[in-house]
């Protein structure tokens, strides 16, 4: 972790002190710290940032715009520090290119966990665009009514290109690829997310219920991604004439 640089985005400055330590004890070198939106714009754009902690009640602008700025600028991992808790809040963190949210009052070292399982998640992704090159090619997995393109990183739903985030088009390609299976919660949380689960099925169902929105005709009354009752989901597979 010495090269990977870090920013802190919050104005309480004894947080910031708090979590500066722990990440140094942790093997982090590179840390920077803002108190504001505009300064942690400023930062993103001056520094090659590779992990940004964001809070969203800012004393200039809210965190969630600040994120969307900073998503103009960078892919950097984002993880929403706030006391905002709510499955609305986290919908919308989640939407707007967040990675991860944690909520206040936390443990330090929960944080650093987390930020360590992004960075890990971004150098594979970073690895297999690297190695794709090298891979043979792909066919789309079509399900009638929407197809996901491989080769492209497409989905495209009743003949529409549809913008699909990472973690919902990773989720997405994983369930696609074993149709008709069911998995549980935790068994997707691990697979997609590449960490272990920690009881929060939260972040699963905000991502089933954002995929249903892009691929399902009624969302409401899904008959590709469906849940079974006790089980978990699966990703009904179109029947063949």
């Amino acid at each position: 972790m010495e090269n990977i640089s870090v920013l802190l985005v919050d104005d309480e400055r004894g947080l910031c002190e708090m979590l500066t330590a722990v990440l140094k004890k942790e093997g982090f070198r590179y840390i920077r710290t803002a108190g504001t939106g505009r300064e942690a714009l400023q930062a993103v754009a001056e520094s090659d940032i590779d992990v940004i902690v964001l809070d969203v009640m800012l004393p200039d602008e809210d965190g969630f715009e600040v994120c969307r700025k900073i998503r103009q600028i960078t892919e950097a991992p984002v993880l929403f520090l706030t006391a905002r808790d709510t499955d609305l809040d986290k919908l919308m963190g989640f939407g707007i290119g967040g990675d991860d949210y944690v909520t206040k009052p936390f443990n330090p070292l929960e944080v650093v966990a987390r930020m360590k399982a992004r960075l890990k998640y971004k150098m594979q992704q970073e690895s297999a665009r690297a190695d794709h090159s090298r891979l043979p090619r792909l066919a789309p997995m079509d399900f009638g009514y929407f197809r996901v393109v491989l080769e492209a990183g497409e989905l495209i739903v009743d003949g529409m290109h549809v913008e699909c985030p990472a973690r919902e088009w990773e989720l997405l390609v994983y369930m696609c690829s074993h149709p008709n299976r069911i998995f549980s919660t935790r068994q997707l949380y691990e697979a997609v997310w590449r960490e272990p689960y920690l009881g929060d099925e939260k972040t699963v169902v905000i991502h089933i219920s954002r995929l249903r929105k892009k691929i399902e005709p009624e969302p409401g009354k899904p008959r590709f991604l469906v849940n079974v009752r006790g089980l978990g989901y699966k990703m009904v597979a179109p029947r063949k004439e």
